[in-house]
């Protein structure tokens, strides 16, 4: 079941290019982390705020990728963010690169709530628990 979606706008740069002019399949997983960093934001959690005061962060622990179709220097890209799952220490969402319409990728991602210090599994505050869409 999808939950509430947010979406991210971005521009594609040259840098986020192959040789072959379109976007490097691996960059995809840096647009999808752009959102969900502004996502996160967007419900009042900021990623280095967590890690000063609460000494978390965020890791990508699983990801599962389908690349449809190429984005291309200048395009306008929207990633989207729902919610698909959360528990104690992690959370699984999906995610989709669109150009307009087309759909150019989408992924099922899992990240995990971790000690800075320790790098050990931890418990995603309840403040943030509390914030994210209902399931």
């Amino acid at each position: 079941m999808s939950h509430t979606l947010f979406q991210q706008g971005l521009r594609v740069y040259w840098e986020d290019t192959d040789a072959g002019g379109i976007v490097f399949y691996a960059n995809y997983l840096k647009f999808f982390e752009r959102a969900r960093t502004e996502w996160l934001r967007s419900l009042g959690f900021e990623q280095q705020k967590l890690r000063e005061t609460e000494g978390l962060i965020f890791v990508a622990s699983a990801t599962s990728v389908r690349y449809l179709a190429p984005a291309r220097l200048d395009d306008w890209i929207t990633v989207s963010v729902e919610l698909r799952e959360s528990g104690r220490a992690s959370m699984t969402l999906f995610q989709q690169a669109r150009r307009g319409d087309d759909l150019l990728a989408e992924g099922e991602i899992r990240i995990g709530c971790i000690n800075a210090a320790t790098f050990r599994p931890a418990r995603i505050p309840s403040s943030l628990l509390q914030a994210l869409p209902k399931q």
